[in-house]
This record gives structure tokens, sequence and C-alpha cells, in this order.
């Protein structure tokens, strides 16, 4: 379940930013994320979004049941009003200096470069952000949740669950320091119009805070899915939860939303699981997209870059247990060592010695302790990156992957079947058996297809249908006219890949024996192609036949 978030003082600011109203823009900014995980081929059940009926009767529901039960707290709230523009300004209509850092454009909710949440009345030096004026403080009533009375079943609750639920570090520390600092009454209103409406008479001109209304969009999400939503959202017996969030989000994750759900006392399911990354920087920065630095998903779609090799890139990165940083020249290096030298390669080969050697058809093996320990190594990996995956260490899962790979090639480089194939017979049969042991390795496609989807379903969609019929005897080349090659659609993804990266290097006036290196990779990787194809390979330039 994923979706947009849609509401909030964010969509305030761009709409007027954009001069739209905010229902033109998220409507428009809906469909791009839409567009986008469909082209990194990330797929869910369901992706919707909060600004729906369902939104409004579900987080209505969990407020009125909340204040039935007396969690909900009125209080008086200084808040910055500008008189130029005649508002109340929410968070993000206010930026100035942080009070806990002096960073000096931290934004009135939360500051970028410490992370700590702060009101924007403590802001040193406020601008509004519509007429960069100067706001006073003014008092505003507003509704508040009551954390503290909250927050025993919250320890008790935290206590079963991270008893047997997987909790990465820092989910499981910025939690304990929330609850160690003891918890205050959260404000949960907004002087706002585009939100959920405040049900009560008082605050009726008033919006549910995001914070608190955000995380009710997985339930309503659902609800606009299947009218059964309440057998997994009702249903904490039957069903684990699982959260994925970058670090910042977490203390709403953790404790905002299930004091909600507890307080409102209706069985709702709880997160079993809370899987937070820590920071990825870009460059020599961090990434911000309220500032235009770094690069996201629309300007990914935009450099012609496959998305395999943003997957794959990304994946490798994930910031898992420590700040990680996008790099472009990183991307360049990582894409030539692992994903073409490593994988694609051993994948390549694998296909290619088949086709070659013996007209696509895998011949019979006759394995030895050799073959037995590189299946071994092989069954290792996979066992290791399945109980990764469960745990959701998914940077380190990839490097299982890629150890398979790593350990195809290394087999493949010490037996040498392009040599044996022209050998005796012993030796024809040895390399029968090292490429039938290479290519079975190599299709383990469930694993390669985390990080190539699309070439993967690509060589399962053009080749599928068993085995073509004949007898392969002790490993002697059959003779029939080639089928098609089963790795053609990987071998025919390579070369413009590295084309892509051979005109970047020349764009960004790399140095001459760099660009050369990945020209020869590029001629390599064409002449492959050709082989696979059964054509000649062209002969480059300057090197003609004498």
């Amino acid at each position: 379940v994923c979706g947009t978030d849609e509401y909030g003082t964010a969509t305030e600011t761009r709409a007027l930013e954009e001069g739209l109203s905010p229902r033109e823009l998220c409507d428009r900014y809906h469909a791009l994320h839409a567009d986008i995980y469909s082209w990194f081929r990330i797929s869910f059940d369901t992706f919707g979004r909060t600004t729906t009926p369902q939104q409004t009767r579900i987080a209505q529901d969990i407020f009125q049941r909340l204040l039935a039960r007396g969690f909900l707290l009125q209080d008086t709230l200084e808040q910055l009003r500008c008189e130029s523009c005649g508002r109340y300004l929410a968070d993000r209509f206010v930026e100035g200096t942080c009070p806990f850092c002096n960073y000096a454009e931290a934004r009135g909710d939360q500051c970028d470069k410490c992370g700590k949440l702060i009101n924007a009345v403590e802001l040193k030096n406020p601008q509004c952000k519509l007429c960069r004026g100067t706001p006073v403080v003014t008092p505003t009533q507003h509704l508040f949740l009551d954390l503290p009375k909250l927050e025993g079943r919250l320890e008790a609750w935290l206590e079963r669950i991270w008893a047997t639920g997987d909790w990465t570090p820092n989910a499981r520390h910025i939690t304990r320091t929330w609850l160690r600092d003891g918890l205050k009454p959260r404000c949960i209103t907004r002087d706002l119009t585009w939100g959920t409406p405040v049900p009560l008479d008082g605050f009726r001109d008033k919006v549910f805070y995001v914070w608190f209304d955000a995380p009710i969009g997985y339930l309503s999400i659902t609800a606009n899915y299947t009218d059964q939503w309440e057998r997994w959202w009702k249903n904490p017996q039957q069903v684990e939860l699982y959260n994925f969030m970058a670090k910042d989000n977490v203390p709403f994750h953790s404790v905002v939303f299930p004091c909600s759900l507890l307080g409102a006392e209706d069985n709702y399911t709880l997160v079993n699981h809370l899987i937070a990354t820590e920071y990825l920087n870009y460059e020599d920065g961090k990434f911000s997209k309220s500032r235009g630095v770094g690069v996201f998903g629309d300007m990914a779609k935009d450099t012609g870059i496959p998305a395999d090799v943003w997957r794959f890139y990304l994946l490798y990165l994930r910031p898992e247990g420590q700040d990680s940083a996008f790099s472009w020249a990183d991307l360049l290096l990582k894409n030539n060592s692992e994903l073409l030298n490593n994988l694609g390669n051993f994948i390549n080969r694998a296909g290619m010695f088949v086709c070659k050697f013996f007209a696509g058809v895998v011949p019979d093996m006759v394995l030895t302790a050799e073959d037995q320990r590189l299946l071994a190594r092989v069954t290792l990996e996979m066992r290791q990156y399945h109980q990764l995956m469960e745990k959701v260490r998914i940077r380190d899962a990839l490097r299982c992957v890629l150890s398979i790979s790593r350990h195809g090639n290394q087999y493949i480089q010490v037996n040498e079947p392009w040599k044996r194939i022209k050998g005796d017979e012993k030796d024809r049969q040895r390399a029968g058996t090292v490429t039938g042991v290479a290519v079975n390795v190599a299709a383990v496609s469930p694993l390669f297809q985390k990080l190539e989807p699309e070439q993967v379903e690509a060589l399962r969609q053009r080749f599928a249908g068993g085995q073509v019929a004949g007898d392969t005897g002790s490993g002697m080349p059959l003779t029939p006219s080639p089928p098609p090659n089963p790795h053609h659609a990987l071998n025919s993804f390579l070369p413009p890949l590295q084309g892509n990266l051979v005109r970047q290097l020349k764009a960004a006036q790399a140095e001459k024996a760099q660009v050369d290196a990945q020209v020869a990779k590029l001629l390599e990787l064409k002449q492959q192609l050709a082989l696979a194809e059964g054509r000649s390979p062209e002969v480059p330039k300057g090197k003609r036949k004498k």
C-alpha cells in the first residue's frame, strides 16, 4: 500500500507558487509519482491518495473516538500571523534561523540540518514565505493529542512489539529518545483551508495537522481499494505491518500514530516492523526537494539511463546503518565494476557459451568436487540472501547476489571452457560441465530480477519454453541451426548502456585515458553482441586486418 500524502502546508505553498489550486496541483503530482514508480518497476497492490471521502470519514472517526475517551485537550497556541497577508502562517509558510543549531534556512516545523522538530514561534528572525514580511506572534485556540496520558499504553505496546518485531536500530533509538525526554501534548490542528476538516464546534475553520492525518492515509487508501479493509487494519492477531521510511519520519510512526490508534480503542493493527533508513546525501551536500538540490525520480527518468541501473545503484547505496552519498562518478564506477563487469559479464558469458558451443542446449554435466563447492557457495549465498531480506537488510542482500555472480565469474575464468572445448574428449566434457553449471547458476533469475527486472522479464517473455530436444552425448557440440540466443536481450542492453556512459564522460570532459578505456569496453560489448547474433564482429577503425 502506498500513495501520495496531499494535504498540508507544503501543498498550499507550492500551489500558490505555481498559480494552481491545491486540488489541481495534487492531481498533477499524483499522476507524476505513479508514473515514476511504474518506470522504476515498483508495484503496489494499490497506489492511492489522501484527498478522498474515505480519508475524511476514517480520520474524523478516530478523532471522535479520541475526543470521547478524553485523549484530546484544548489549549491556546501562540502562532505567527502575517498582518500583510491577513492570515495565520502554518509551519511551512515560515522560514528562519533554527533555535538549536542556528541553521539560517530552517522551516517552521523542522530543521533540515539538525533534524529537530521545532515550533515556528521558536525561530529566530522569522520571515513569511509569501511576502517576506516579519510575522507577529498571536494567540489562537487549537486541539492537542494528550500524549502524556497515552504514554503508559505506548510503552507497554513497544515492550511487546520490540520483543518480536524487526525495528532498525535508529528507529528504536529515536523512539527511546522521545520517551526518555517525556512525551508532551502534540497539536493536531492547523489554521489552513486545505486538509481534513475538524468536526468540532469552535474549530470547524481549522483542519487536522498533516502528521496526525497523513498516516491514516494507509487505512483510507486500503479502504478505497477494498471494502474488506478492516480485515487488515483491525486484525492485529493475524496481520503483520511493515512501515518503510527515512529516519526523520520515525516519531510520527512510532509515537504519534500508534498513540492515536491506541487511544481510539478500536482494535487497530499497529506497526510490527519499522524500517528506517539513514540519510542519502548528494555529492558533498544534502538532498532537498524544496531547494532543488539532488536528482529525483522525474530527473532520473530524463537522464536516459535505464531504470535498472538506477535500481541497482540506489539499492547498492541504501543507507541502512549510516548515511551514504550519491555521486555521479561513483554511479559510473559501480555500474562498470559491479553491474557490467560482474553481474552482466557472468550472465552474458554463461548464456553465450551455451549458444556458441552447444547450439543453445544445456549439455550433460559430470560434477566434480570443484563444481559441488561452487554450488554449495551459491546455496549459502542464497540462504543468506533470504535471511537478510526477511530482516529487510536489502543492501546486504544485494551483496549476496553480487557474490553469486562473482563466484560464477571466478569459476569460469579458472576452468576456461572456451579453451577446453577445442581439446580432447575429456576436455570437451569438462567444458560442457562448466558451461552447464555456470548457466544453471546464472538462471537464479528471481534474485537477479531484483536488480534488473526489465531485462530479466524481457528474457523470460521472449524465450519462455522448454529446452531444445537433443542428445548432447559427452558434451560434444550439436550442429542443428542455432536457436535464438536466450541471452540476446541482455546482450543488446549492454552496448547502449555503455554508450551512455561514454557520452557522459565526453560531455564532462573527462581525461582521455578514462574515455578511451570506456570506449574499449563499448567495442568489446558490441563484438560480444555480434557473436551472440551470429554476425562477424566489426573491426574497429585503425585496426583493419592485414
